[in-house]
């Protein structure tokens, strides 16, 4: 019962409450119905008796009238047990000669069957002095038909205005429930839509001061402090971000003019290329912080212009030409046709950059760089002849900060792939692996042109 929803745990505890109620007063009802029923025959009984003993002595019974003979009775036992006198349908003795006996001592009151009266039978029996001096019984029988009429009417009355009541109940419980808890769903509703990123309105409060108001109190203030917190931590990374841009490129700078000096050995020449290297990688692990930061705090905007497929690729051999130079490898470029498209031409040369610096890194052999004209759309593939990528991480390899065994992910932060997927998302396009020999990753954009 522990899983089922609040509403419903409300509306059973209800119902069962409202059962044990209405139990309980139909027990005590019928308890008190009872006990008023059997004291009107018993009343009824020793009228009855006190009529019959006023009378002459002998006969007893003469000129006795019965209101229903076969709901009432007297007979006169000896204390045997045998018949003297007898009215009504009865048939046979009614007490037995214990029973007689017994009753030879004082008035007793009995309950059970007797033949030829409707349904179970309330008796008084009183001791008499016959007419010869000897000691009879006087039995006054009343059938309890009607009684038991009357209790089995009200038990059919409480079971079935116990049932309406009980279904009404849970009716009423489910709607209080449903009322008690809509400021709860209200909250609910509105912290699906609640964002770290974006300053907004909190929870919904009810008006009510009770416990679902300082519950969504305390949580407003919760998300106030998450927010402060979530935009301290997005303005230290653009921050950072932002200032380490302009000291690494100065550090490779001047990695670059030594490198073009040639002025150093073998083991140098090996040091530098490791620490250009290492340049780039912070440069570019500072623009995808960047990237994330200002995608995080308000969305990542674009600015789509029209690019030309060569011009945009040479630009990104460009930055990383000398890097392959250093390392005996190539960067090709293969354009199909130089038709223009639409895109931001930063943010899709931030994302081909990272693709070529993971395949640099990564991959062996020349890279290419390629684009085509799809229908609907442009295809633009970075290309490696490396070992590819790894069944673990093929799937989720664009999810943030996603790591695998293979050495194309070994070493890295996690997030160039996470960019490029978040570059083609903001332009309406994807990012994907492609399967086959080496690596390829592709990003589609669809058309942007108007016509």
């Amino acid at each position: 019962m522990t899983r089922w929803p609040i509403r419903v745990r409300l509306t059973a505890a209800f119902a069962f409450a409202m059962l044990l109620m209405l139990t309980g007063a139909a027990l005590f009802v019928y308890v008190r119905l009872r006990a008023d029923l059997d004291d009107a025959v018993d009343a009824r009984l020793r009228a009855r008796s006190a009529a019959i003993f006023s009378r002459p002595a002998s006969p007893l019974l003469a000129g006795v009238a019965l209101e229903d003979p076969e709901e009432s009775f007297v007979q006169v036992l000896d204390l045997g047990g045998q018949i003297l006198e007898s009215t009504g349908s009865v048939r046979g003795s009614a007490l037995t000669s214990g029973q007689a006996r017994g009753a030879a001592s004082g008035d007793v009151l009995r309950e059970h069957a007797v033949r030829g009266i409707d349904g179970r039978a309330r008796m008084l029996a009183r001791p008499l002095a016959g007419p010869t001096g000897t000691a009879v019984v006087v039995v006054v029988g009343q059938s309890l038909l009607d009684r038991n009429e009357a209790l089995a009417s009200v038990v059919r009355s409480f079971v079935g205005g116990g049932l309406l009541a009980v279904v009404l109940a849970s009716m009423t419980g489910y709607l209080l429930g449903r009322a008690g808890l809509a400021p709860v769903e209200a909250m609910r509703r509105r912290a699906m839509e609640v964002s770290l990123s974006r300053a907004g309105a909190g929870l919904p409060l009810p008006v009510a001061r009770d416990e679902v108001r300082r519950l969504g109190e305390t949580l407003n203030d919760m998300i106030d402090r998450l927010r402060s917190s979530f935009e301290r931590e997005r303005r230290f990374v653009a921050d950072a971000s932002h200032e380490l841009r302009t000291p690494v490129a100065v550090v490779k700078t001047e990695l670059e003019g030594a490198l073009r000096t040639h002025d150093y050995g073998p083991q140098v020449r090996e040091s530098l290329l490791a620490a250009l290297e290492e340049c780039d990688r912070i440069a570019q692990l500072a623009d995808d912080l960047l990237v994330l930061a200002r995608l995080d705090a308000e969305g990542l905007p674009v600015r789509c212009e029209l690019l030309r497929p060569q011009a945009l690729l040479e630009g990104v051999r460009a930055r990383f030409v000398d890097r392959a130079d250093q390392r005996d490898r190539r960067i090709r470029i293969e354009v199909a046709a130089d038709q223009a498209f639409e895109a931001d031409q930063e943010r899709l040369r931030q994302a081909l950059a990272n693709l070529v610096d993971n395949a640099l890194r990564h991959g062996t052999g020349d890279v290419v760089l390629s684009c085509r004209r799809v229908a609907g759309g442009t295809e633009l593939d970075v290309r490696d002849h490396g070992p590819g990528f790894a069944p673990d991480i093929a799937e989720r390899a664009f999810e943030r900060f996603a790591q695998g065994d293979a050495t194309r992910t070994s070493g890295g932060a996690g997030l160039g792939l996470a960019i490029v997927q978040t570059v083609a998302q903001s332009h309406g396009g994807r990012a994907m692996v492609v399967p086959g020999a080496g690596a390829t990753v592709r990003i589609w954009l669809p058309d942007r042109l108007t016509p």
